[in-house]
């Protein structure tokens, strides 16, 4: 519960006192606090525009419905290893977390734009629908911010960040729950 409050604090926080694809230093140059919202899956992919939003929340949820069974139905009545408990949980705490963005955020806030700041529970009502919420996104991590070589073939001189990808606390508790079942628990989950 405390992990999923403080994703839930963050982005609330961050949609309501950034304006899209505002960025703040936060570690110089290598750690950035960048305001961007995901209106699909994973790196923005979008499904099929209203439909493909739709079925994709109603997966997340069933997906995340499936898991939290898992972990209350079977990993807990079982005796199972703590680990093994702490891994899955992370993954669900974190696909919960990217399930009330889609869920409630298009009702709750204004729509974000590069002008102004959203406002939560605005008179007019929010800027979707049910479950056709965006995901936010802030973490952003360009450790490395060059260009390739010029004589480097087929992208020689262009621009190269490391690791450009934007996301969130709740993804990072996906990845950490997942790098840790498969590196420490992979003996246990057999």
């Amino acid at each position: 519960m405390v992990l999923l409050l403080v994703d839930q604090a963050v982005k609330i926080w961050i949609k309501t006192h950034f304006t899209l694809d505002e960025s703040v230093d936060v570690f110089g140059q290598w750690f950035r606090l960048r305001f961007i919202e995901n209106p699909g899956a994973a790196y923005g992919m979008e499904l099929g525009g209203k439909y493909g939003k739709l079925i994709l929340s109603l997966f997340r949820i069933f997906a995340v419905s499936l898991i939290g069974y898992y972990i209350f139905g079977k990993l807990l009545n079982r005796n199972t290893a703590k680990g093994i408990v702490l891994g899955f949980t992370l993954i669900f705490t974190g696909a919960l977390g990217n399930i009330i963005d889609c869920a409630f955020y298009g009702l709750i806030f204004s729509e974000s734009t590069f002008l102004e700041v959203a406002k939560i529970f605005p008179e007019g009502g929010g800027y979707g629908t049910f479950l056709h919420g965006k995901v936010v996104d802030m973490l952003y991590f360009p450790i490395i911010n060059s260009h390739y070589p010029e004589w480097f073939p087929f992208v020689g001189g262009e621009r190269f960040i490391f690791f450009s990808p934007v996301f969130n606390i709740a993804d990072a508790y996906i990845s950490v729950g997942v790098i840790y079942l498969l590196l420490f628990q992979h003996k246990r989950l057999k």
